[in-house]
């Protein structure tokens, strides 16, 4: 299983990770609602996919804890390129392995050069190139 951890849905921000629908999605906005008689503060938490893209919106309670990733970020010498994916090395492990090139990324992805690849939930993601 991926590395996680919990936290509660009042302690994320805008910018923070968190797991929804099963996907790990970065915190685009959060609204809270404040307390009312009967019970706790609500968050409507509005969150991007990291790997898909898509747009999710959650409501939990303040004090209801959310999933967590925890995101490994690690760097890999690009040894090819074709048709949408770069072979890579690990520059720690020596691993190689082939990695999607986002589409934003086509034109900057060459031989030799270097790249920064997370690993989110056992899926590997470039993200940015060096």
């Amino acid at each position: 299983m991926a590395e996680t951890r919990l936290t509660t849905a009042g302690n994320l921000k805008v910018g923070s990770y968190v797991i929804f629908q099963n996907q790990a999605c970065v915190v685009k906005s959060i609204q809270t609602s404040k307390t009312g008689k009967h019970g706790s503060a609500k968050c409507r938490i509005e969150a991007v996919g990291i790997i898909d893209g898509q747009k999710r919106i959650e409501l939990y309670p303040g004090s209801d804890n959310v999933v967590v990733p925890i995101i490994e970020k690690k760097i890999a010498q690009v040894l090819s390129v074709g048709s949408g994916k770069a072979n890579v090395m690990d520059n720690e492990t020596y691993e190689t392995f082939d990695l999607e090139i986002p589409e934003d990324m086509k034109d900057q992805i060459k031989e030799n050069g270097q790249v920064v690849y997370w690993i989110v939930m056992d899926k590997k993601v470039m993200k940015q190139g060096k």
